[in-house]
């Protein structure tokens, strides 16, 4: 099953795991739950699974399972699956699933019921610590670029332009910083883990000011998560128990144009916000391989007796972790570290906007 949010790579898992099962094991029957844990609740019959059917799969984005958020009783998921026969359970997803997965792992533990859950972590902002990266990663920094490069095309081709490009990253930076590297167009990176201030002298804004009047056009890259301290938020939650975050880039957009107007100065400013086309695309070649790899190795540990564990790269290496370990912390941006300092080397942009 996928849960969660789409992710460039999602395919590419679902065809790893039945071609490695089927072909390579024998398995027989290979069933496919359809809209994440919603699937094995709601009695909508699973989808059988076949190397022909998956063939061409990895060519398309999303997933042909669907997905949803929020999580379902597990006990009930639990006897649905003693019910179909299901001896290993495969689930694709963030952490919130991944909490999901460990709770059906106890549930079946306590009932007795013979049951491996393998996961295969899914996010796109990269902050899955314990393992090198996680999968579609690197396409959507790739993606990210073309959009930051978009933007730094319509901004320098206007008098007093700003490219404004909100990037994914709710708690982690990782794809903002990589996708401002990757085309050194950016001139500010606002990221989750460096807070920033709008106003004042030395302030976010009076700094774009400055930027744009001596260059005569700047480009700005912000991730989903950035400045949440500055906007008042209603603390609600979404199906994922995940807090709403509040739109910095709205509010960047109102602020930039409200500053440059008070001031008196041209401003022309272009608002991107490219997130669902960056995770609804296919796997580039690189994260074909390496979801290909997580298959393969997701297989190999179920088959092997492994259970309420996740499969990932940790320094070139398969590896199994609990998935305690997994959700138990986030990896995130180090501020004082080196590829932070690459952003600001990268950018010329402050330390910190004060």
């Amino acid at each position: 099953m996928t849960c969660g949010g789409l992710c460039p790579g999602l395919n590419n898992v679902i065809r790893g795991l039945v071609l490695e099962l089927a072909e390579n094991y024998g398995v027989a029957e290979i069933l496919g739950f359809r809209n994440g844990y919603q699937g094995l609740v709601n009695g909508c019959e699973p989808v059988p699974l076949t190397p022909a059917l998956v063939a061409g799969i990895h060519n398309r984005g999303g997933t042909i399972l669907g997905t949803s958020r929020g999580g379902q009783d597990e006990a009930e998921i639990v006897a649905t699956l003693a019910r179909l026969g299901v001896s290993v359970l495969f689930v694709i997803g963030g952490d919130g699933t991944l909490r999901g997965a460990q709770a059906i792992a106890d549930a079946a533990a306590a009932r007795g019921v013979a049951l491996a859950v393998v996961g295969v972590p899914k996010t796109i902002d990269n902050d899955i610590p314990y393992i090198d990266h996680s999968f579609g990663f690197q396409t959507a920094f790739a993606r990210a670029a073309d959009s930051i490069r978009a933007a730094h095309t319509e901004a320098a081709s206007i008098p007093h332009g700003v490219g404004l490009v909100k990037l994914m990253g709710r708690h982690s930076g990782f794809i903002t910083c990589y996708a401002a590297l990757a085309n050194h167009d950016t001139d500010f990176v606002l990221i989750p883990e460096v807070p920033f201030t709008l106003d004042g002298p030395d302030g976010f804004l009076a700094c774009l000011r400055r930027r744009v009047e001596r260059r005569g056009h700047a480009v700005v890259v912000v991730a989903e998560g950035a400045g949440q301290e500055l906007i008042d938020r209603d603390g609600g939650r979404d199906d994922s128990g995940n807090l709403r975050l509040a739109d910095i880039g709205g509010l960047l957009r109102d602020r930039i144009t409200a500053d440059f107007a008070g001031a008196g100065t041209r401003l022309a400013l272009r608002y991107v916000d490219p997130g669902y086309a960056i995770r609804s695309v296919p796997a580039n070649a690189y994260d074909a391989v390496y979801c290909l790899r997580l298959a393969q190795a997701a297989v190999h540990a179920a088959l092997a007796g492994r259970t309420a564990m996740v499969v990932g790269r940790w320094h070139g290496r398969f590896v199994h972790l609990p998935i305690s370990l997994a959700i138990g912390s986030r990896n995130q941006v180090d501020p004082d570290g080196d590829l932070w300092m690459s952003v600001l080397e990268a950018t010329g942009q402050p330390s910190r906007f004060r």
